[in-house]
């Protein structure tokens, strides 16, 4: 409102002053006379004033008309000019207009309609670090492979777009299954940009499938350091590397270079299972059976895992059964209630002959939560005590059935794993194998069971197979019978 007001009296201001000056010229006598070649010409203050004007105006005139002249010939010899300059930025009007309605086009799915869109800009824009990119991802949502490569090597040309370059060739390598090259492109990827997330985790992928170990940690490192990954984690998955880069050379023979790094592996995370076993390898290989001792017992406060059980008893391999039991007594003090220690007391039990002992140590975990396991143990139990065969076939017939128990399963597949591996076999993630329970519906295979005539003998043909039948034959209609009256209760 203010400034309104201002710039109205500023107008009218200047009206007054144009008729003051003009009255003032009005009023003044006298003239001025010109004479060219005996011609004269005589014009008061009034008339010259006004020729001023107009002779200024005509020498604008002019200038911009000579301007206008030079600006033409210019542009016809191709100089940047004003009249270039307009249509360059018609065209550029253009190019970015096609532009944006290839990216709508793209996130809309019409690859085709895309790529002519990435076409027509440019033709205007003359810019390929900004249209090659949407052509190729075009040619690869419109299922054209060969365009969205010939397009990312395109774009290798340029430093700006050398990175996406490599990686949209990388991920077309992947998708191949061709990972050798892959893993060179994701290198060079890295090497480009070494923050970037996703080139990191595809990286560190690549160089656990491939056994990389050191390059692995190498990435898992930069990850820490540029702050993509918490230090608890890291030291947790550098652990994992550490140890599967010991496993490599262990399998090529227990040199001292292996069991330091198993023995450093397990330091850096003590709950790792494989580690804690395979550093407690490396203690006994070097006759430091109280250093084993103290690893597995650390690993088995934390959870108690059969692994480290079997890392126990090798300990002393060849000790009676009735000093085994005794020495495990460090490690079945910890979580007395564990299934694991339950399973752990029934066979050492077992192998002692303390059969009422083991039936105790395994009875109530039977009854609540069996598994093929603790069905089986049963089994042998039953046959240590010199139950029937039919009884012992009972239990047999129930782990069978049963659940397997905890087993190694990949927290991203669900895939079970016989043993402890750094990289899921089916989904090749990378530190996802977890000890738990695997899905509801999972039973158990048989090939536990074939193991325990090796424990308990032998099972024997019952020789009054009559008996034997109509044994069964009332346990079968026993059972009807239960199902029957729980049906009529319903």
């Amino acid at each position: 409102m203010l400034w309104s007001l201002v710039k109205i009296l500023a107008f009218v201001g200047a009206v007054m002053a144009a008729t003051f000056g003009a009255t003032m010229l009005l009023e003044m006598e006298g003239s001025a006379t010109i004479d060219i070649g005996g011609q004269a010409a005589s014009f008061s203050v009034i008339e010259m004033a006004i020729g001023l004007i107009i002779l200024v105006a005509l020498v604008w005139l002019v200038s911009k008309l000579v301007g206008l002249a030079v600006a033409a010939f210019k542009f016809l010899n191709g100089d940047e000019t004003a009249i270039s300059r307009y249509f360059s930025r018609n065209r550029e009007r253009k190019g970015y207009e096609a532009l944006s309605e290839g990216m709508l086009a793209l996130a809309s799915g019409e690859g085709r309609l895309a790529m002519a869109k990435a076409n027509r800009a440019e033709k205007f824009l003359e810019r390929p670090e900004l249209t090659n990119l949407l052509t190729a991802q075009a040619a690869e949502l419109a299922g054209d492979r060969k365009t969205a490569e010939l397009t990312y090597r395109k774009l290798l040309a340029n430093d700006k777009t050398r990175f996406v370059g490599v990686r949209g060739i990388m991920k077309q390598k992947l998708q191949d299954g061709d990972t050798d090259t892959a893993l060179l492109l994701a290198q060079k990827a890295f090497a480009i940009k070494p923050k970037h997330v996703e080139t990191q985790d595809t990286l560190l992928r690549l160089q656990a499938e491939k056994s990389d170990w050191k390059g692995a940690r190498e990435t898992l490192t930069a990850k820490l350091k540029t702050g993509q990954l918490p230090r608890n984690v890291h030291r947790r998955r550098d652990a994992v590397l550490a140890l599967s880069e010991a496993k490599g050379v262990f399998a090529e023979g227990a040199t001292l270079e292996a069991q330091e790094a198993a023995i450093e592996a397990n330091r850096m995370s003590p709950d790792l299972v494989p580690a804690a076993v395979m550093a407690a390898q490396s203690h006994v290989n070097k006759n430091a059976d109280r250093a084993a001792t103290r690893v597995i017992k650390k690993a088995w406060d934390i959870a108690p895992h059969p692994d480290l059980a079997a890392a126990f008893a090798a300990i002393a391999p060849h000790e009676d059964p009735a000093v085994r039991l005794k020495r495990f007594g460090a490690l079945t003090k910890a979580h007395p209630d564990h299934p694991e220690t339950r399973m752990l007391l029934a066979e050492l039990n077992l192998a002692a002959e303390d059969f009422p002992e083991a039936r105790r140590a395994i009875t109530e975990l039977v009854a609540q939560d069996p598994t093929a396991r603790s069905l089986t143990i049963m089994a042998a139990i039953e046959r240590g005590e010199g139950s029937t065969d039919a009884v012992v076939r009972g239990w047999l017939s129930k782990a069978l059935i049963a659940t397997r128990g905890p087993q190694w399963i990949c927290d991203n597949c669900q895939h079970i794993h016989p043993a402890w591996v750094p990289v899921c076999v089916n989904c090749s993630g990378f530190d996802t194998l977890a000890w738990r329970e695997p899905p509801k519906g999972e039973v158990a295979m048989p090939a536990g069971v074939e193991m325990l005539p090796l424990i308990v003998g032998k099972i024997e043909p019952s020789k009054d197979t009559t008996d034997v039948e109509i044994l069964e034959a009332e346990v079968v209609n026993n059972e009807i019978a239960i199902a029957t009256d729980n049906n009529d209760e319903k």
